[in-house]
C-alpha cells in the first residue's frame, strides 16, 4: 500500500473498460440501424443504374417492345428522384420502393430472356458440343513420344 490507501489488484491479461468501448456498446444499437439503412439504399440505387444501363445498351433494347422499355425507364427514373429527394428515408421505405421497382422490371427482363435470348443460344451450345466431340475421337493420332535412354 502506499501511503496507507488500499487499492484493488487488477489481475494481468485483464482489459480495463475505457470510455471508449462503453460508448461504443451505448451506440452500438444505432450503428447497427445506420449501417442496414446504407445497405437498403445502396442496394436500391445499383438496382435502379443497374436496370437504366441495361436498357440502355443496345443488344438488350433491340429485344424489348417499347411498350415495355418505356415502363422500364418511367419506374427507373421515378426511383432515382424518389432516392434523390428521399436520402433520410426508413429500410422498410427502401425495401418497399426496391420490391416495387423490382416487381415493374423483373417480368419484362424475364419475358426478354425467354423469348428473346433463351432458344437460340441453347441451340447454339449444343451444336458447339457436338463437334468437339467427335474431334476428341479423333484425338488417338496425336504426337509420338519417344523415350530417350
Amino acid at each position: 500500500t502506499a501511503g496507507g490507501v488500499m487499492t484493488t489488484l487488477i489481475p494481468r491479461n485483464t482489459t480495463i473498460p475505457t470510455k471508449k468501448e462503453q460508448e461504443a456498446e451505448k451506440y452500438k444499437a444505432e450503428d447497427e440501424e445506420h449501417k442496414k439503412k446504407v445497405e437498403a439504399k445502396n442496394a436500391l440505387e445499383n438496382y435502379a443504374y443497374n436496370m437504366r444501363n441495361t436498357i440502355k445498351d443496345e443488344k438488350i433494347s433491340s429485344k424489348l417492345p417499347a411498350d415495355d422499355k418505356k415502363k422500364v425507364e418511367d419506374a427507373v427514373e421515378e426511383a432515382i428522384q424518389w432516392l434523390d429527394g428521399n436520402q433520410l428515408a426508413e429500410v422498410e421505405e427502401f425495401e418497399d420502393k426496391m420490391k416495387e421497382l423490382e416487381g415493374i422490371c423483373n417480368p419484362i427482363i424475364a419475358r426478354m430472356y425467354q423469348g428473346g435470348a433463351g432458344g437460340p443460344d441453347m441451340g447454339g451450345g449444343m451444336d458447339e458440343d457436338g463437334p468437339s466431340s467427335t474431334g476428341g475421337g479423333s484425338g488417338g493420332a496425336g504426337p509420338k513420344i519417344e523415350e530417350v535412354d
